[in-house]
């Protein structure tokens, strides 16, 4: 097991009762959501909780020419108006890479989050990823499992570069089959 993966305590107040505030869960899209074209998915039709299902397609995570995993069991959290996260098995990141950063939060569907740096050497690229040591349930797939965010990264899914979600603070990864609009985008604040 990494380092931290398990010293973060679940806070029992702060996990209590989920906010259920928002007005979509994946039933029906809002009519500003882009209609998906064949063999497309709109992430307004992703449920909330998330679903969490393997994806078999191969993801690469590289920093610079680094590869720092690769996989094909990835672990894709599908919820709504997010693009898809993909959470890479420990087992399938390149080991000593990654080192515990500052910082905690917490997601009232999956549970208390970790941040993890990169680092290699004298390089260093800041809370670039975060893990659920500690999922709540429904979420244990995620458990022993990394998200990384693709903003200073080259992620692939099949091949495919993908694009980071916008904003600074949600880590999902757009490829050509998901459309939205995003969380994230200017004017989401309240979905």
């Amino acid at each position: 097991m990494l380092a931290g993966m398990s010293t973060l305590p679940a806070d029992d107040d702060l996990l209590r009762a989920p906010p259920v505030h928002w007005p979509w869960h994946g039933q029906a899209r809002p009519a500003f959501a882009l209609a998906p074209a064949p063999g497309q998915e709109s992430a307004w039709d992703y449920p909330r909780p998330p679903r969490l299902e393997i994806d078999r397609r191969e993801l690469v995570v590289r920093w610079g020419a680094r590869v720092v995993a690769r996989s094909t069991r990835a672990i894709r959290a599908l919820e709504t108006a997010h693009p898809p996260s993909f959470y890479i098995p420990l087992a399938d990141i390149v080991p000593g890479l990654l080192v515990p950063a500052e910082g905690s939060s917490l997601c009232e569907w999956k549970g208390p989050a970790r941040y993890w740096s990169l680092v290699d050497g004298e390089r260093r690229l800041a809370k670039v990823a975060w893990s659920y040591p500690h999922p709540l349930p429904g979420s244990e797939l995620l458990r022993d499992a990394v998200a990384f965010y693709c903003h200073e990264l080259d992620c692939r899914v099949g091949g495919e570069l993908v694009a980071p979600q916008p904003g600074g603070f949600y880590g999902g990864w757009i490829t050509p089959e998901v459309v939205g609009p995003f969380k994230g985008e200017p004017g989401s604040e309240g979905w």
